[in-house]
């Protein structure tokens, strides 16, 4: 990271945390000083706002410990790993039927504000492989399982992420215009199933679906990634096997 982005005191807050974990409940003011070669000043101010947001507390002999605002964030990420971990899990086991009943390749995303992440993916039988390894991002506009949880978004919510109304082209193929793709994810939420026909990769189709949580939201979504060509010979039986895997791997 370029050092003019750099956050001092985000430095020295991530130093002090780091002190306090390796000896929780025994470090005092002066003793943080000593380890981390913050001044008593910037330290006190420190401590202070990271005691007000929850990140650190004081006990009655003026020693430190992490607070319960770091367990709750140390919380929310393992349950958020944990379902993460399942979902690909029980992807991993689901989408192999799905590959041998169509012969392509199936993919795993869930929806970072404005773009899409890769979970997992299950290879299929072709030649030609997908550059969509797990942990990569891509503009959700432009692929079908981004569209497909863009689409089941409430309007405001999708408003926030595209304040501007601006969709960055990738190919030819991509949708620019901002009324033509709000009306494209209003045919998705009829159809319940979303389409990319080369609007993230030349010469790629893909068909998604939606993984609905408990509350009937859409948590993830599964898609499966083809050749034009192929995508021409059997989109319907590509399109039913991708509605039924997100079925398979949803809780409501």
């Amino acid at each position: 990271m370029e050092r003019k982005y750099w956050v001092p005191a985000l430095e020295r807050a991530d130093l002090i945390l780091n002190a306090i974990s390796l000896k929780p409940g025994e470090c005092k003011m002066t003793d943080l000083c000593d380890a981390t070669g913050i001044n008593k000043s910037s330290m006190f101010s420190l401590l202070r706002t990271m005691e007000v947001l929850k990140w650190v507390r004081r006990d009655e002999k003026e020693a430190y410990a992490l607070g319960e605002g770091v367990a709750y964030l140390n919380t929310v990420f393992n349950e958020s790993h944990k379902q993460n971990y399942n979902l690909v899990e029980h992807f991993l086991k689901a989408s192999s039927e799905s590959v041998k009943a169509v012969g392509e390749t199936f993919q795993l995303s869930v929806l970072d504000r404005s773009e899409i992440i890769y979970l997992a993916k299950q290879e299929g039988p072709s030649l030609v492989k997908l550059e969509s390894s797990p942990g990569m991002r891509f503009p959700a506009h432009a692929t079908a399982m981004g569209k497909m949880m863009l689409a089941l978004l409430p309007p405001d919510e999708l408003d926030k992420r595209y304040p501007d109304k601006i969709l960055s082209q990738v190919t030819p193929q991509t949708l620019t215009d901002w009324n033509e793709f709000t009306g494209e994810l209003a045919e998705i939420r009829s159809s319940g199933y979303s389409v990319d026909q080369e609007e993230i990769i030349q010469g790629i189709c893909c068909v998604a679906a939606p993984i609905l949580d408990a509350s009937g939201n859409a948590a993830a979504a599964v898609s499966a990634s083809m050749l034009r060509h192929a995508y021409a010979d059997k989109q319907e039986a590509v399109t039913e096997a991708v509605i039924l895997l997100a079925k398979k791997l949803s809780l409501s």
